[in-house]
């Protein structure tokens, strides 16, 4: 019977992506987004809306706007959103396991270096050289989604207050206060702007295979049988497992903000509450986690790995990546079904601009960070170049400019 199913396979709709792509696709991302966790939010971006048209730009605007109010590491939950749209929760797992593994796999090379030698080489020329190239990234992924939902004056107004009250004032609940005011304003100045509900929806070609519901049952039922067979791998630290999945998974859930908010919190729990590391273990956890590819989040992975081994690594990264990935994969089901509703496009339109203008923000945010020299701008405005006119894909921009920050500053 097993080996009659794949001749009985019904394949996906014309012009769906393959899983395999996807895995692919995310993994060479996952591989060069160095810069956090809005760098790689304008590489996905620049794939899935500029390059490969699997989503809309409001779509894709839609998708930031709901991870930036929900709980867990935004750039993750963007992934794991686009995955969803794309291929439902199969997309979904595919997406957001292959962008982490990079980071993952680099961090585990870089804990047991360190645990091993008590340090790691420094990189930080090599880091400098990314800072203005992911500015620039950063920067032209808000043009590139400003020319779709900057339509007039009033969305234009919206933008700008959004970046300047971000750059001015910063912090998770002026982010809250933005997204929630600009949807205010969206519906009182856009409803009756807005068009039926069949044209708006008839452009979203990534809104998955029929039958996604019944896929994204059987995908989580997939990603419950996968970890079966490391049940022998796992022995007698099945506890230990067990309560650094539920500590990472209840940590994450509560995460509000972006990684750096939440480096107290895990701070009080894994040095001071459980003992799994020193204090200097943890800063170095962080140092080595902005070493990698990636969100900062995957410094569990070496705290997990101080506990207990790749297992430890393994299951730390599972707890505090999974749960607010499953919250936004139901949040984006319930936002397919109320934007049916013409107040709530209306209010979407009036969010969109404002998501613009504060990554428009975060851009100009990274630049301040770069030094201040004519490398820096050589960088900054090599990239722009690079990413207007020549349209060079940016998993290529980041490892260029590492290697000119290693050469020239």
């Amino acid at each position: 019977m097993e080996k009659s199913l794949p001749t009985t396979r019904v394949p996906a709709p014309e012009g769906t992506t393959s899983l395999g792509t996807l895995f692919r696709t995310f993994l060479k991302i996952g591989s060069t987004a160095f810069g956090g966790f809005m760098a790689l939010i304008s590489v996905v971006q620049n794939y899935a809306v500029e390059r490969k048209k699997l989503l809309t730009p409001e779509d894709m605007l839609d998708g930031i706007s709901l991870a930036t109010i929900l709980p867990g590491p935004v750039a993750v939950n963007v992934v794991a959103y686009v995955g969803y749209r794309v291929r439902g929760g199969k997309g979904a797992l595919v997406s957001a396991a292959a962008v982490i593994l990079p980071a993952f796999l680099l961090l585990l090379v870089l804990s047991f270096a360190y645990f091993r030698f008590g340090t790691v080489p420094g990189v930080g020329r090599f880091l400098q050289g990314f800072v203005p190239a992911v500015a620039a990234i950063i920067l032209v992924a808000a043009w590139n989604m400003g020319i779709k939902a900057v339509r007039g004056t009033a969305e234009a107004v919206i933008a700008l207050a959004a970046a300047g009250l971000l750059l001015v004032v910063g912090g998770f609940w002026v982010t809250v206060a933005i997204v929630a005011s600009s949807g205010i304003a969206g519906r009182l100045l856009f409803r009756g702007a807005e068009v039926p509900a069949a044209k708006a929806g008839k452009a979203v070609r990534a809104s998955g295979p029929k039958g996604k519901k019944q896929g994204d049952a059987s995908s989580l039922r997939a990603a419950a049988g996968a970890s079966l067979p490391l049940a022998p791998v796992l022995g007698g630290k099945i506890a230990l497992l067990g309560k650094l999945i539920a500590t990472f998974g209840g940590m994450s859930v509560l995460l509000f903000g972006g990684g750096y908010v939440f480096i107290p919190l895990i701070q009080r729990v894994v040095v001071e509450n459980y003992a799994w590391v020193t204090r200097q273990e943890f800063i170095d956890a962080i140092a080595l986690g902005q070493v990698t590819p990636g969100p900062i989040l995957i410094s569990a992975a070496f705290i997990g790995y101080k506990v207990a081994g790749l297992a430890g690594a393994a299951a730390a990264t599972f707890g505090i990546f999974t749960p607010p990935a499953l919250v936004m994969l139901l949040c984006a089901r319930y936002l397919d079904r109320i934007k049916a509703s013409q107040g709530i496009r209306a209010a979407l339109r009036g969010v969109r601009p404002a998501v613009v203008g504060m990554i428009a923000a975060a851009g100009v945010t990274v630049a301040r960070t770069a030094p201040v020299t004519w490398t820096s701008a050589l960088i900054f405005f090599a990239a722009l170049v690079a990413l207007l006119r020549f349209r060079v894909e940016t998993a290529w921009i980041i490892p260029a400019a590492g290697i000119t920050g290693l050469l020239l500053y």
